[in-house]
């Protein structure tokens, strides 16, 4: 799929996977209103080796290391826009989930100041996160990335180094998370595969047919 935005392109090799619902999440009214034109959305990129799951983290301008994520794009969903920060972010080529699988809150001082309190205001930001299997990776287009690879248990330290404790216990309930579901997915596929095959009609090599018609 090639989609045409403000001049950059959605790299054609990332495929749309409908394959569950999105997660349910609920919010007070309050916090709905807060998080009003502030949501983002993120790329958890993933591959398997064997047995063992990796995920990819790039480093933000501060040195934390985090998913390749950005604003929600307009004209985009909300997959098309993660696989544009996978595409840009991380250089990642594959297949991302049309749903979300989890969300998290994050907060960020902006720019604006509070008169009476005398500090930088925090702001809620929604991220949206989507499962993005990768299948080859180019040089990312944005500078001073270095994506990464780490096991899951790597990938939460990473993601909590230098985090307040409420963020970090969500960042690292977020990996859980998608360990949770690359594993239920790919024991569908399995399972899938199986039955295929099973129902597949018996393939016979023209020495064996031969034979039988010999018979």
């Amino acid at each position: 799929m090639r989609v045409d935005v403000s001049s950059r392109l959605i790299p054609p090799t990332i495929e749309w996977s409908r394959s569950h619902l999105p997660a349910v999440k609920f919010f007070r009214l309050s916090q709905l209103r807060k998080l009003r034109g502030c949501e983002q959305v993120a790329a958890v990129c993933y591959r398997v080796r064997g047995s063992s799951l990796e995920f990819l983290l790039v480093r933000t301008n501060s040195g934390h290391w985090t998913f390749p994520k950005g604003k929600a794009e307009p004209g985009l969903t909300h997959a098309q826009a993660a696989a544009l920060e996978a595409f840009e972010e991380a250089g990642v080529h594959g297949r991302i989930e049309e749903a979300s699988f989890a969300s998290y809150v994050r907060r960020k001082r902006s720019g604006a100041r509070n008169r009476s309190a005398g500090r930088s205001v925090e702001k809620e930001l929604s991220v949206q996160a989507h499962l993005c299997e990768v299948l080859r990776l180019e040089a990312p287009q944005e500078r001073d990335r270095n994506p990464t690879w780490f096991s899951a248990e790597k990938a939460k330290r990473r993601l909590c180094e230098d985090r307040a404790p409420d963020f970090a216990a969500e960042l690292a309930r977020l990996i859980d998370r998608a360990a949770s579901r690359i594993r239920r997915l790919r024991s569908q596929n399995s399972a899938t595969t199986l039955a295929q095959q099973k129902d597949a009609p018996l393939q016979l090599s023209g020495r064996i047919r031969k034979m039988i018609r010999q018979s």
